[in-house]
């Protein structure tokens, strides 16, 4: 009976639910506006973003320009001001009115070179780096034995046996008993074998957890307690279950340098200090503190002739975790915009509305680039048409959700019908779907009641390979993918200032909250950080 209130709640109509569940499973309302045997008509602007995109695409030599010649762009740091004025430079020699909008500062940094070597009970060159903002060692480097953690500890003993880290290098991280992902194990392993090593696996994963309670301090905090109690450097290992890939998050020490290095090199280091063999790291890291920079977020436009104050968002965020160099988060997303500005600016120079990019700044620290530019531009947001957002990768689009506008599913409809099939038959659509809190920045637009959608990627095991990972390199890039997607948003933004109607911002009744039973609320909208990492 609550079910049936429900559907009547969001829909108006008890009927109409089943046709929009059987809707979320066809690649949406093109099956009610077509047929399923039938092709949409040809429309000549259409097949030109099609032609063109295929043609004459510039997303490799893009991607190249950005991904290995710039590289990553932490927030705060030269590169990513260079990224920002080469967006600009780009744009304008398309003939697109771009410039670089100033919404806060930062934390001035430099990634320079790291070497970590071990230099006790033998010599071997490991793999790791520093972590974004940690401090620099002396041009000698440091030289230092390596420690580790207490066991059955409480926060008493643990402060006793803090002055022990004085001078020294001390592991953080629990060491991983396998550096082999749980596919691999599931292809060539026994059953047995495989579900020993799970069971293993959590016992030890809830060990070191209640070890690490027991001290007292979170993964932000023990670092800077170590730090006040004078070790010479924090080392860690931020596993991130696949073949050599570990996260490279920021540094909480402000004195001493933080390094991550791989599973493989980080056990080895490890079990030597555990059997006593007291081993000796060299680190040497060159970044360099700078002044607080200027935030940005890049803002180009195409403006429109019959409706110029009513607009269409291209989105992506535009920086990136440096362990590599950001290719799939977020370079792919953020070429996959800047090609259909450009084809729509050839073909397409005069849209009905004004056609606008956003490429964000810290979006890996909180959204904060489009939040900023949520709280700057309300004329823009409430003369928002629709935005369309691309952040997960570097797979084809294959899920669109109409974010809990209620009725998207109309307008976004129409607005598929027009790609083609190949392209569209790819894309699971769900209406009305859940409204996004977070994750990317879509939310920052939902939040506020502007209809804003995210075109969500195929995996391309992005969590566990380039999501913020130190392989997050230009080969990942699957550039036929990325082109699918540059044709599908091309589409979608011509057809969504062509629509004679404007979006309506019905939003759907939220269900009951199952963990809380009271009924759920839209997101609130976010308040940007607007001065990062001065503290």
């Amino acid at each position: 009976m609550k079910q049936t209130t429900y559907k009547q709640n969001v829909w108006g109509k008890a009927s109409l639910p089943a046709l929009f569940l059987s809707l979320s499973l066809l690649s949406g309302p093109v099956a009610l506006a077509q047929g399923p045997n039938q092709a949409p008509p040809k429309n000549p602007v259409v097949e030109a973003i099609i032609k063109e995109a295929t043609e004459n695409s510039q997303l490799e030599k893009l991607a190249h320009e950005l991904v290995d010649v710039i590289g990553p762009r932490l927030v705060g740091t030269p590169e990513m001001q260079q990224a920002n004025n080469w967006a600009v430079a780009k744009y304008q020699g398309w003939g697109i009115a771009a410039r670089n909008e100033k919404w806060g500062e930062w934390r001035g940094w430099q990634r320079g070179v790291s070497h970590i070597d071990m230099v006790h009970p033998r010599v071997k060159s490991l793999e790791g780096m520093q972590l974004a903002w940690s401090p620099a060692t002396p041009n000698k480097g440091i030289t230092a034995e390596v420690i580790l953690l207490p066991e059955g500890t409480d926060s008493l003993a643990f402060q006793k046996w803090l002055p022990n880290v004085k001078g020294k290098l001390v592991m953080i991280s629990m060491p991983q008993a396998t550096g082999r992902p749980d596919y691999n194990w599931q292809e060539f392993a026994t059953k047995e074998s495989f579900d020993k090593m799970k069971a293993q696996r959590t016992a030890q994963n809830e060990a070191w957890r209640k070890r690490m309670a027991g001290y007292g301090y979170s993964a932000r905090t023990l670092p800077v307690a170590l730090e006040k109690a004078g070790a010479a450097g924090v080392v860690m290992s931020n596993w991130s279950a696949g073949f050599g890939v570990n996260k490279i998050f920021s540094a909480y020490t402000k004195k001493i340098p933080t390094v991550d290095i791989s599973l493989e090199d980080y056990g080895l280091v490890y079990r030597l200090a555990e059997s006593g063999q007291k081993p000796k790291l060299l680190i040497k890291a060159d970044s360099k503190n700078l002044p607080n920079a200027p935030t940005f977020n890049t803002i180009a436009e195409i403006k429109g002739t019959e409706k110029p104050n009513e607009y269409v968002l291209l989105s992506a965020h535009f920086d990136s975790w440096d362990g590599a160099s950001g290719a799939t988060d977020n370079a792919t997303g953020t070429i996959v915009m800047m090609e259909a500005m450009r084809i729509l600016k050839k073909l397409y120079p005069n849209p009905k509305r004004t056609i606008l990019v956003g490429h964000w700044g810290s979006e890996e620290q909180g959204l904060n680039g489009s939040r900023a530019f949520v709280e700057d531009h309300p004329e823009i947001v409430q003369n928002l048409q629709a935005a369309f957002n691309q952040d997960n990768g570097t797979g084809r689009v294959t899920n669109i959700s109409g974010q809990g506008f209620l009725h998207a599913y109309e307008y976004m409809g129409r607005w598929l019908s027009a790609v083609p099939s190949d392209i569209r038959g790819h894309i699971q659509t769900t209406f009305p779907g859940t409204p996004g809190g977070g994750g990317s920045d879509h939310a920052s637009f939902v939040a506020v009641g502007a209809p804003a959608f995210s075109l969500s990627s195929l995996s391309w095991s992005y969590g566990n390979y380039t999501w913020h990972t130190n392989r997050d390199t230009y080969d990942k890039i699957v550039f036929d993918d990325v082109r699918n997607n540059a044709i599908l948003t091309a589409i979608l933004a011509y057809m969504a200032s062509e629509d004679p109607t404007k979006t309506p911002r019905e939003r759907i009744v939220l269900p009951i909250n199952p963990r809380t039973g009271q009924p759920s609320t839209w997101p609130a909208q976010g308040k940007p950080t607007r001065k990062g990492g001065l503290d």
